[in-house]
């Protein structure tokens, strides 16, 4: 259940068209001060960084490194990536369109935090990346991230 605190929040920030520094720290000290809880914030926020392109660089770092949190340390087992997690975030990154840029940063730093994970995310992020970026050393490090889990 998503907590109405966060609903909130976003319901502001979407009326506002933007997200401000400021608005990122009252969302990381007063909304969500213990990070993402479940997979229904972080789909909420996927959202959110999905209707704001130009939104404060401070909101990506964010929600890439609480999700990294949530989903490698708060999910279960803690540590691995398992097909379950890895099709989650696949599919909230994604969202039939492909990731936006910090979709795809999510995932390539979801990789390498991660102990072991599943194929289907490191697939999801080799693609995400060379959408993306088109760039061979994006695709070269996740690579090396991977074969080294």
């Amino acid at each position: 259940m998503i907590n109405a605190s966060l609903q909130h929040f976003c319901n502001r920030i979407i009326a506002a068209g933007t997200i401000s520094l400021e608005d990122v720290r009252e969302l990381n000290r007063t909304v969500l001060p213990d990070g993402l809880t479940d997979r229904e914030e972080a789909d909420m926020l996927f959202g959110l960084d999905r209707a704001l392109p130009e939104a404060d660089a401070a909101f990506g770092d964010w929600l890439v490194a609480a999700t990294v949190d949530f989903a490698v340390w708060g999910e279960r087992p803690t540590g691995h990536i398992d097909a379950d997690t890895a099709h989650w975030l696949a599919a909230s990154l994604g969202c039939g369109r492909g990731p936006t840029a910090t979709g795809a940063r999510i995932a390539v730093e979801v990789v390498r935090e991660a102990e072991t994970n599943d194929p289907a995310l490191i697939s999801f992020a080799l693609k995400a990346n060379r959408a993306r970026a088109g760039a061979e050393e994006a695709v070269e490090e996740i690579l090396s991230y991977a074969v080294a889990a």
